[in-house]
């Protein structure tokens, strides 16, 4: 399976490149009664400004998709936020693994609430693994914008630092994890959160090196 999705995704990677068409992210929808539809405006805005900023040509409209679904392996990136409960099944767990193992992106963003849950579900996915902190000397914060401290923080919630964690299959980082920062937050509307725009522009460029660096893979 896995095999199979390198070559598809190498396909699509390749029509995408030979067409001119747009490549479509995702939102990931999950079990537990934790809010994974918070930050609804985040998505798209990241998408906007890369398309600016980048010269990427990703899908305006992001789509959503469980965890569990087949489609999941059609999203070179997907995103997962929230700020309670997430709960995945041993079949989601499985198909989550395969798409990280095969080539996918996963960014976990902790909208406050969600530490707790996601750690311990992760370990279903990833058993053998452990969340890494990554240093601010990681390429990722390194790409068209240079974050010389790390992520940065843009939403206060308990007075501790930003943090940015890592799951790693053969050296390759699959899925990025950030936590107390609140990235989303600050690529939403401005009228959402009346966020300085300083602030905001830090975390839409932090996005955007998310972006870089996943599609420079």
């Amino acid at each position: 399976m896995k095999l199979s999705f390198l070559f598809l995704f190498l396909l699509f990677t390749l029509g995408v490149a030979a067409q001119g068409s747009s490549v479509k992210i995702a939102l990931l929808k999950y079990n537990g009664g934790g809010d994974w539809y918070s930050d609804p405006t985040a998505l798209p805005n990241l998408i906007e400004f890369c398309n600016e900023n980048l010269n990427t040509n990703i899908n305006p409209e992001p789509s959503t998709i469980e965890i569990g679904s087949p489609e999941l392996f059609n999203f070179p990136f997907v995103h997962l936020t929230g700020h309670g409960n997430i709960i995945l099944s041993e079949s989601d767990a499985m198909n989550l693994r395969v798409y990280l193992e095969g080539g996918g992106f996963l960014h976990i963003d902790d909208n406050y609430g969600l530490d707790e849950y996601i750690r311990r579900e992760m370990k279903k996915v990833f058993p053998d693994k452990e969340f890494v902190e990554l240093p601010p000397s990681h390429e990722i914060f390194h790409q068209k914008y240079d974050f010389n401290e790390g992520i940065p923080k843009i939403h206060e919630h308990d007075n501790k630092p930003p943090q940015a964690f890592g799951l790693f299959v053969d050296d390759r980082l699959v899925c990025f994890y950030t936590y107390e920062t609140d990235l989303g937050d600050g690529w939403e509307d401005i009228d959402v959160h009346h966020d300085p725009e300083d602030l905001r522009q830090k975390a839409l460029k932090m996005g955007a090196n998310i972006i870089a660096y996943v599609f420079g893979q």
